[in-house]
Protein backbone atom coordinates (compact mmCIF):
# COMPACT_ATOMS: atom_id res chain seq x y z
CA UNK A 1 0.00 0.00 0.00
CA UNK A 2 2.83 2.30 0.93
CA UNK A 3 4.04 3.85 -2.59
CA UNK A 4 7.57 2.46 -3.57
CA UNK A 5 7.73 5.66 -6.33
CA UNK A 6 5.72 8.16 -7.76
CA UNK A 7 4.63 9.45 -10.68
CA UNK A 8 2.18 12.58 -10.92
CA UNK A 9 0.13 13.58 -13.98
CA UNK A 10 -1.92 16.78 -13.69
CA UNK A 11 -5.35 16.22 -14.97
CA UNK A 12 -6.32 19.35 -17.20
CA UNK A 13 -10.15 18.82 -16.51
CA UNK A 14 -12.29 18.38 -13.23
CA UNK A 15 -13.37 14.78 -12.22
CA UNK A 16 -16.75 14.40 -12.74
CA UNK A 17 -17.43 10.57 -11.95
CA UNK A 18 -17.88 9.05 -8.28
CA UNK A 19 -16.27 6.38 -7.10
CA UNK A 20 -19.31 4.22 -7.76
CA UNK A 21 -19.36 4.83 -11.52
CA UNK A 22 -16.07 4.58 -11.88
CA UNK A 23 -15.78 1.05 -10.31
CA UNK A 24 -18.83 -0.11 -12.49
CA UNK A 25 -16.89 1.01 -15.60
CA UNK A 26 -13.51 -0.58 -14.71
CA UNK A 27 -15.60 -3.90 -14.36
CA UNK A 28 -15.38 -4.29 -18.07
CA UNK A 29 -11.55 -4.56 -17.70
CA UNK A 30 -11.75 -6.43 -14.53
CA UNK A 31 -8.32 -8.90 -14.19
CA UNK A 32 -8.86 -12.49 -16.03
CA UNK A 33 -5.32 -15.08 -15.94
CA UNK A 34 -3.46 -15.31 -19.00
CA UNK A 35 -4.92 -17.92 -21.43
CA UNK A 36 -2.67 -20.54 -22.28
CA UNK A 37 -1.54 -19.10 -25.80
CA UNK A 38 -1.64 -15.24 -24.62
CA UNK A 39 1.73 -13.67 -23.49
CA UNK A 40 0.40 -10.69 -21.13
CA UNK A 41 -2.70 -10.14 -18.99
CA UNK A 42 -3.80 -6.48 -17.47
CA UNK A 43 -6.81 -5.63 -15.15
CA UNK A 44 -7.84 -4.23 -12.11
CA UNK A 45 -8.28 -5.96 -9.21
CA UNK A 46 -9.63 -4.71 -5.57
CA UNK A 47 -7.42 -2.40 -3.87
CA UNK A 48 -8.61 -2.64 -0.63
CA UNK A 49 -10.39 -5.98 0.62
CA UNK A 50 -11.56 -8.77 -0.66
CA UNK A 51 -12.12 -10.16 -4.52
CA UNK A 52 -15.68 -9.00 -4.16
CA UNK A 53 -14.79 -5.53 -3.01
CA UNK A 54 -15.49 -2.75 -5.34
CA UNK A 55 -12.52 -1.88 -7.81
CA UNK A 56 -12.47 1.89 -6.65
CA UNK A 57 -12.02 2.69 -2.78
CA UNK A 58 -12.47 6.00 -2.30
CA UNK A 59 -11.21 8.17 1.47
CA UNK A 60 -10.94 12.57 1.34
CA UNK A 61 -11.50 12.78 -2.17
CA UNK A 62 -8.60 10.37 -3.16
CA UNK A 63 -9.89 7.22 -5.58
CA UNK A 64 -7.59 4.21 -5.07
CA UNK A 65 -6.97 1.79 -8.29
CA UNK A 66 -4.98 -1.39 -8.20
CA UNK A 67 -4.11 -2.78 -11.70
CA UNK A 68 -2.64 -6.15 -12.18
CA UNK A 69 -0.10 -7.29 -14.53
CA UNK A 70 0.45 -11.17 -15.36
CA UNK A 71 2.52 -12.49 -18.69
CA UNK A 72 4.30 -15.24 -19.76
CA UNK A 73 8.00 -15.63 -19.19
CA UNK A 74 9.32 -17.19 -22.19
CA UNK A 75 13.47 -16.73 -22.70
CA UNK A 76 14.53 -15.04 -25.50
CA UNK A 77 17.24 -17.74 -25.76
CA UNK A 78 15.08 -20.88 -26.02
CA UNK A 79 12.86 -19.41 -28.64
CA UNK A 80 16.08 -18.15 -30.74
CA UNK A 81 17.55 -21.53 -30.09
CA UNK A 82 14.76 -23.53 -31.28
CA UNK A 83 14.70 -20.44 -34.64
CA UNK A 84 18.12 -21.53 -35.71
CA UNK A 85 17.46 -25.53 -34.85
CA UNK A 86 14.46 -24.91 -37.08
CA UNK A 87 16.09 -22.49 -39.69
CA UNK A 88 19.19 -24.96 -39.80
CA UNK A 89 16.76 -28.09 -40.88
CA UNK A 90 15.12 -26.59 -43.73
CA UNK A 91 18.01 -25.23 -45.22
CA UNK A 92 19.75 -28.67 -44.79
CA UNK A 93 16.57 -30.18 -45.80
CA UNK A 94 15.02 -28.03 -48.55
CA UNK A 95 18.70 -26.45 -50.07
CA UNK A 96 17.68 -23.44 -49.67
CA UNK A 97 18.17 -19.80 -47.27
CA UNK A 98 15.76 -19.05 -45.27
CA UNK A 99 15.25 -15.28 -45.21
CA UNK A 100 13.70 -12.35 -42.75
CA UNK A 101 10.37 -12.71 -43.36
CA UNK A 102 10.24 -16.24 -43.09
CA UNK A 103 12.51 -16.28 -39.78
CA UNK A 104 9.86 -14.16 -38.26
CA UNK A 105 6.64 -16.23 -39.02
CA UNK A 106 8.84 -19.24 -37.95
CA UNK A 107 9.45 -17.26 -34.33
CA UNK A 108 5.72 -16.57 -34.19
CA UNK A 109 5.09 -20.16 -35.00
CA UNK A 110 7.70 -21.04 -31.53
CA UNK A 111 6.29 -18.47 -29.27
CA UNK A 112 2.79 -19.41 -29.68
CA UNK A 113 3.54 -23.16 -29.18
CA UNK A 114 6.15 -22.41 -26.23
CA UNK A 115 3.56 -19.94 -24.40
CA UNK A 116 0.99 -22.67 -22.96
CA UNK A 117 4.26 -24.50 -21.29
CA UNK A 118 5.79 -21.07 -19.98
CA UNK A 119 6.05 -20.09 -16.53
CA UNK A 120 3.97 -16.79 -15.66
CA UNK A 121 4.82 -13.83 -13.46
CA UNK A 122 2.56 -11.51 -11.78
CA UNK A 123 2.97 -7.29 -10.59
CA UNK A 124 0.63 -4.59 -9.51
CA UNK A 125 0.61 -1.11 -9.93
CA UNK A 126 -1.72 1.21 -6.97
CA UNK A 127 -2.58 4.40 -8.36
CA UNK A 128 -4.85 6.95 -7.06
CA UNK A 129 -6.72 10.17 -8.11
CA UNK A 130 -6.56 12.92 -6.08
CA UNK A 131 -9.84 14.80 -7.06
CA UNK A 132 -9.33 18.11 -5.00
CA UNK A 133 -5.49 18.49 -5.85
CA UNK A 134 -6.11 17.00 -9.25
CA UNK A 135 -2.97 14.73 -9.60
CA UNK A 136 -3.49 11.18 -10.66
CA UNK A 137 -0.52 9.40 -8.43
CA UNK A 138 1.17 6.12 -10.21
CA UNK A 139 3.51 4.05 -7.88
CA UNK A 140 5.85 3.14 -10.71
CA UNK A 141 9.68 4.42 -11.25
CA UNK A 142 8.59 3.34 -15.22
CA UNK A 143 7.30 5.94 -17.52
CA UNK A 144 6.04 2.59 -19.79
CA UNK A 145 4.43 1.34 -16.70
CA UNK A 146 2.64 4.26 -15.79
CA UNK A 147 1.72 4.53 -19.21
CA UNK A 148 0.12 1.26 -19.23
CA UNK A 149 -1.77 1.98 -16.59
CA UNK A 150 -3.16 5.14 -17.88
CA UNK A 151 -4.18 3.70 -20.94
CA UNK A 152 -6.21 1.26 -19.59
CA UNK A 153 -8.17 3.72 -17.49
CA UNK A 154 -8.51 5.43 -20.64
CA UNK A 155 -10.46 2.54 -22.49
CA UNK A 156 -12.65 2.04 -19.41
CA UNK A 157 -13.73 5.83 -18.35
CA UNK A 158 -13.08 7.52 -22.05
CA UNK A 159 -11.63 10.53 -21.75
CA UNK A 160 -9.36 10.86 -19.44
CA UNK A 161 -6.57 14.03 -20.18
CA UNK A 162 -3.58 14.45 -18.35
CA UNK A 163 0.07 15.92 -18.80
CA UNK A 164 3.49 15.56 -17.04
CA UNK A 165 3.68 18.41 -15.14
CA UNK A 166 6.07 21.23 -15.88
CA UNK A 167 7.77 23.79 -14.07
CA UNK A 168 9.32 26.79 -14.76
CA UNK A 169 13.02 26.19 -13.37
CA UNK A 170 15.02 23.90 -14.80
CA UNK A 171 15.23 20.42 -12.48
CA UNK A 172 18.78 19.97 -13.73
CA UNK A 173 20.00 23.30 -13.12
CA UNK A 174 18.12 23.77 -9.73
CA UNK A 175 19.54 20.53 -8.00
CA UNK A 176 22.90 21.50 -9.16
CA UNK A 177 22.46 25.07 -7.44
CA UNK A 178 21.77 23.17 -4.41
CA UNK A 179 25.25 21.76 -4.00
CA UNK A 180 27.25 24.35 -5.58
CA UNK A 181 25.75 26.83 -3.27
CA UNK A 182 24.80 25.31 -0.77
CA UNK A 183 21.83 26.47 -0.84
CA UNK A 184 19.06 23.59 -0.28
CA UNK A 185 14.94 24.32 0.91
CA UNK A 186 14.46 24.74 4.66
CA UNK A 187 12.51 21.40 4.51
CA UNK A 188 14.80 19.50 3.02
CA UNK A 189 18.09 17.11 3.83
CA UNK A 190 20.79 15.82 1.66
CA UNK A 191 20.57 12.65 1.28
CA UNK A 192 23.96 10.24 0.76
CA UNK A 193 23.69 9.92 -3.23
CA UNK A 194 23.78 11.37 -6.60
CA UNK A 195 23.92 11.24 -10.26
CA UNK A 196 26.19 13.58 -11.90
CA UNK A 197 26.09 14.11 -15.50
CA UNK A 198 28.12 15.59 -17.82
CA UNK A 199 26.07 17.99 -21.00
CA UNK A 200 25.58 16.08 -24.72
CA UNK A 201 24.70 12.57 -25.47
CA UNK A 202 27.70 11.38 -24.55
CA UNK A 203 28.46 12.92 -21.78
CA UNK A 204 30.16 11.12 -18.72
CA UNK A 205 27.96 9.95 -15.57
CA UNK A 206 29.34 10.04 -12.21
CA UNK A 207 27.27 8.31 -9.54
CA UNK A 208 27.93 8.90 -5.87
CA UNK A 209 26.80 7.06 -3.42
CA UNK A 210 27.28 7.03 0.43
CA UNK A 211 29.17 10.21 0.51
CA UNK A 212 28.84 13.70 1.87
CA UNK A 213 27.36 15.68 -1.30
CA UNK A 214 29.23 18.83 -0.14
CA UNK A 215 32.41 16.70 0.10
CA UNK A 216 34.91 18.24 -2.04
CA UNK A 217 35.08 14.80 -4.22
CA UNK A 218 31.53 16.12 -5.33
CA UNK A 219 32.11 19.80 -5.81
CA UNK A 220 35.23 18.89 -7.93
CA UNK A 221 33.02 16.87 -10.67
CA UNK A 222 30.46 20.31 -10.20
CA UNK A 223 33.67 22.66 -11.20
CA UNK A 224 34.43 20.53 -13.87
CA UNK A 225 31.23 21.15 -15.46
CA UNK A 226 29.27 18.14 -14.17
CA UNK A 227 25.35 18.62 -13.19
CA UNK A 228 23.11 17.17 -10.80
CA UNK A 229 20.40 14.56 -12.76
CA UNK A 230 19.25 13.02 -9.38
CA UNK A 231 19.59 13.17 -5.71
CA UNK A 232 18.73 11.70 -2.77
CA UNK A 233 16.95 13.95 0.14
CA UNK A 234 14.96 14.10 3.07
CA UNK A 235 11.68 15.58 3.38
CA UNK A 236 9.55 17.33 6.50
CA UNK A 237 10.78 14.38 8.75
CA UNK A 238 8.23 12.57 6.58
CA UNK A 239 9.50 11.03 3.64
CA UNK A 240 12.69 10.00 2.02
CA UNK A 241 13.52 10.28 -1.72
CA UNK A 242 15.57 10.52 -5.11
CA UNK A 243 14.74 12.82 -7.05
CA UNK A 244 15.64 12.86 -10.75
CA UNK A 245 15.30 15.23 -13.36
CA UNK A 246 11.96 14.06 -15.10
CA UNK A 247 10.61 14.86 -11.26
CA UNK A 248 10.00 11.22 -10.74
CA UNK A 249 10.03 10.25 -7.34
CA UNK A 250 11.87 6.64 -6.32
CA UNK A 251 13.09 4.96 -3.43
CA UNK A 252 10.27 6.61 -1.05
CA UNK A 253 10.54 5.37 2.36
CA UNK A 254 8.14 6.60 4.74
CA UNK A 255 8.80 7.70 8.35
CA UNK A 256 8.33 4.91 11.02
CA UNK A 257 6.57 7.30 13.18
CA UNK A 258 4.32 8.12 9.84
CA UNK A 259 3.42 4.24 9.31
CA UNK A 260 3.21 3.36 12.54
CA UNK A 261 0.13 5.94 13.57
CA UNK A 262 -2.53 2.92 12.46
CA UNK A 263 -0.14 0.33 15.06
CA UNK A 264 -3.46 0.50 17.23
CA UNK A 265 -6.17 -1.08 14.45
CA UNK A 266 -6.29 -4.41 15.21
CA UNK A 267 -4.11 -6.53 12.53
CA UNK A 268 -7.08 -8.67 12.29
CA UNK A 269 -8.83 -5.97 10.47
CA UNK A 270 -7.11 -5.59 7.27
CA UNK A 271 -9.33 -3.43 5.65
CA UNK A 272 -9.42 -0.78 7.87
CA UNK A 273 -5.96 -0.76 8.12
CA UNK A 274 -5.43 -0.72 5.01
CA UNK A 275 -8.10 2.47 4.48
CA UNK A 276 -6.42 4.03 7.63
CA UNK A 277 -2.78 3.38 5.70
CA UNK A 278 -4.00 4.82 2.38
CA UNK A 279 -4.97 8.30 3.80
CA UNK A 280 -1.78 8.68 5.56
CA UNK A 281 0.06 7.60 2.72
CA UNK A 282 -2.04 9.98 0.14
CA UNK A 283 -2.15 12.80 2.41
CA UNK A 284 1.90 12.87 2.51
CA UNK A 285 2.56 11.76 -1.42
CA UNK A 286 0.01 14.87 -2.24
CA UNK A 287 1.64 17.39 0.02
CA UNK A 288 5.17 16.02 -1.11
CA UNK A 289 4.27 16.55 -5.11
CA UNK A 290 2.88 19.71 -4.24
CA UNK A 291 6.63 20.80 -2.31
CA UNK A 292 8.07 19.75 -5.34
CA UNK A 293 6.30 21.48 -7.68
CA UNK A 294 6.79 24.80 -5.36
CA UNK A 295 11.00 24.03 -5.10
CA UNK A 296 10.90 24.19 -8.94
CA UNK A 297 9.06 27.48 -9.27
CA UNK A 298 5.79 26.64 -9.74
CA UNK A 299 3.81 25.05 -12.89
CA UNK A 300 4.25 26.71 -15.84
CA UNK A 301 1.40 28.25 -17.61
Amino acid sequence: MWFKNLRAYRLTTPIDFTPEQMSDQLEARAFKPCTPAQPLALGWVAPVGGEEAALVHAANGRYLIKLKREEKLLPSTVVREQLDEKVALIESEQGRKVYRKERLTLKDEIVQDCLPRAFTRSSSIYAYIDTRARWIMVDAASAARAEELLNLLRDCIGSFPVVLPQVNNAPIATMTGWLVHRSLPDDFELGGECELRELGEEGGIVRCRGVDLLSEEVETHLHAGKQVARISLHWDERVQLVLAEDLCLRRLKFADELMKENEDIPEADDAARLDADFALMSEAVTDLQNRVIEIFGGEAE
